[in-house]
């Protein structure tokens, strides 16, 4: 009885068990089973027989250009704020203005120095002044009549020591009066003709050299000045503005203060993988996808290619992507976007490689 229950019995209730199991396992599933759904948008097909499939990210015409300040201060004015991001600017349109508080008082001093140097530069060039003369001629004049006065004072001893009426020792006094006399009107003759001259030609160079140092250090505080004003290098439309006013920035900003960019006309940077180098042909024809709109079909125009091949930098996210290689970079042109396109969006790029 007992060999009768395990041999029977028991696998009997085994298997009972086992078909339990699977029935509760099989409907368990199904209840509680995530249902199927598709996909809320249709993935990018590829238009083209033969094709190179790549990632493309929209940019401006002209590239993003990264706006910074060549000064390192505090933003005192932004004048073209947040709020207008989008607006249109041209060439030399100012975007934002660094503090130049200091400059301008530098420029006061340099401003003062450039007209004590041309005011140097005047003097010499007005001598002799009228009012100098007179008395420079009346100096000549005293000490001619000096000299007229000692040399008969001269002559009147001398003659006077001949006749031993005078001593001798007056009579030399006396010639050495004269020719002190004589000396004195060398001295203001030379003096006067010294002052008619006017200035002397090396002293005008130099004077006129510093004239021309102050206004060089004019000019340079006025450029300081002026590169304290960040002005659009392109023209163009404001993508993006990160400052503000009131904050600091340094002369290498981390991120870009201002980001400008013509998008009259809209690029694609295309990566192209290093391993389909072989295949692509520059000129080939391309068309890209919107993420989210398969439908969207973007005709694109060959540009240029960067032939210089660069690490990988732009990643799409997918499981298969391998981000280990280089990439060949093309710039493609958007011909006629039936809808709006924004710079960074990325598109997915089919180039055909059917006529290679």
């Amino acid at each position: 009885m007992r060999n009768r229950f395990t041999q029977v019995v028991l696998p009997m209730f085994a298997l009972g068990l086992l078909a339990f199991g699977l029935h509760h396992a099989f409907h368990s599933d199904r209840a509680f089973a995530i249902p199927k759904t598709t996909p809320p948008a249709a993935p990018s097909r590829n238009p083209f027989g033969r094709t190179i499939a790549g990632y493309g990210l929209v940019e401006a015409k002209t590239q993003n250009v990264s706006v910074g300040s060549p000064l390192a201060g505090v933003v005192m004015e932004v004048f073209v704020p947040a709020e207008q991001v989008g607006a249109e600017v041209r060439a030399g349109d100012p975007l934002f203005r660094v503090d130049d508080r200091h400059l301008r008082a530098q420029r006061g001093i340099l401003a003062a120095q450039l007209r004590v140097a041309e005011t140097e530069v005047a003097r010499l060039e007005a001598r002799p002044r009228s009012e100098e003369l007179p008395p420079s001629a009346a100096k000549v004049r005293a000490a001619e009549a000096n000299l007229k006065l000692w040399r008969d004072q001269a002559d009147r001893s001398q003659r006077l020591a001949a006749a031993r009426v005078v001593p001798e020792e007056q009579n030399v006094e006396r010639q050495l009066r004269l020719e002190a006399a004589q000396q004195e009107l060398a001295r203001a003759q030379a003096e006067d003709e010294l002052l008619r001259a006017g200035s002397w030609t090396q002293d005008l160079e130099v004077a006129r050299a510093n004239v021309e140092l102050a206004q060089a250090q004019l000019r340079q505080i006025d450029t300081e000045i002026d590169r304290t004003v960040v002005r659009a290098p392109v023209d163009g439309h404001v993508l993006q503005v990160n400052v503000r006013r009131g904050e600091y920035v340094g002369a290498s900003p981390q991120v870009p203060l201002v980001v400008l960019g013509d998008t009259s006309e809209l690029h694609v940077r295309v990566d192209i993988d290093e391993h389909d180098l072989s295949r692509f042909r520059p000129g080939s024809p391309a068309s890209a996808f919107v993420r989210g709109e398969a439908a969207r079909d973007l005709r694109l125009r060959f540009v240029r290619v960067e032939p210089y091949v660069i690490p990988k930098k732009w990643l799409a996210g997918d499981n298969t992507e391998r981000v280990d290689t280089r990439v060949l970079q093309v710039i493609y042109a958007v011909e006629s976007p039936q809808k709006a396109l924004y710079v960074g969006q990325m598109l997915d790029v089919f180039v055909n490689v059917a006529a290679e």
